[in-house]
């Protein structure tokens, strides 16, 4: 997810959850996101780039029936058919906005393992910041952005055609081992043919990850966002060292059950 704006069929904008408990929430994130010299965390939850990155919003009876997951917002082709095609797979709606005119505008939808995810239509290019090369480049840009998705399933072969119909992603095999048996896990890419998301078997290094979108945020220091996790009631479920000790990814649960990954910004 090399650029984090683009327009393009499978892209990924966002993400957004509605919370119990939001003012705790809002401490919690605030803290754990807020590490660094160029921190993702902002008040109005906005990037460096002006674009809005997580929506932290309160669970009100609107929001009643959405599950406690952060939700992806992906670019589709078509919000109708998208929303069609998942109900003809086995997945479910939870919401669909339409205009005036009855055209769909977005939907929330869940997929047969229960992982939650919305999708709206492409973005005019003329609304996405000219970014490239930025986010390979500038620390703040990469710290202000969602810098990887990934879903981890016991099927991931019928997840994978799941969404390359719904959303309109490609396919390419990624080659894995797990006790001395060959498999693959897959990366998912956009209309752009560049990586947009990854879809796991659960089973070695992904073993008892939770079957939910996981958004990959970036931290200035991993290790602090951490102990801020323990601190304000979240718990680390996973962390992946790498050398001289740090650690290269780790996935935690926020005081409420949502669950997500940080990753050095």
């Amino acid at each position: 997810m090399n650029d984090p704006f683009a327009s393009r069929v499978g892209g990924v904008l966002s993400a957004d959850i509605a919370v119990p408990e939001h003012e705790r929430e809002v401490r919690f994130y605030s803290g754990v996101l807020g590490t660094g010299e160029h921190p993702l965390w902002r008040e109005d939850l906005l990037n460096s780039l002006g674009m809005p990155i997580i929506g932290l919003g309160a669970r009100n009876p609107e929001y009643a029936d959405l599950p406690l997951q952060w939700m992806p917002h992906i670019q589709v082709a078509d919000v109708a058919a998208s929303a069609e095609s998942a109900l003809n797979l086995g997945g479910s709606e939870l919401m669909h906005g339409k205009d005036d005119d009855g055209k769909s505008q977005w939907a929330v939808l869940v997929d047969p393992n229960g992982a939650a995810f919305g999708v709206i239509p492409v973005v005019s290019a003329d609304a996405i910041p000219q970014t490239e090369g930025i986010a390979s480049r500038d620390a703040a840009a990469r710290v202000g952005c969602i810098s990887w998705l990934d879903l981890t399933v016991p099927d991931a072969s019928a997840t994978r055609d799941f969404y390359r119909q719904v959303v309109g992603w490609s396919v390419q095999d990624v080659e894995m081992e797990d006790a001395g048996e060959r498999y693959a896990d897959y990366n998912m890419f956009g209309s752009d043919e560049r990586p947009a998301a990854g879809i796991c078997h659960a089973r070695g290094a992904n073993l008892d990850l939770p079957p939910v979108w996981m958004i990959y945020l970036p931290v200035g220091d991993l290790a602090e966002s951490l102990r801020r996790v323990r601190e304000g009631g979240g718990e680390v479920i996973k962390a992946t060292p790498e050398t001289h000790g740090k650690h290269a990814y780790a996935v935690v649960q926020d005081p409420v059950g949502a669950y997500l990954a940080l990753v050095p910004g």
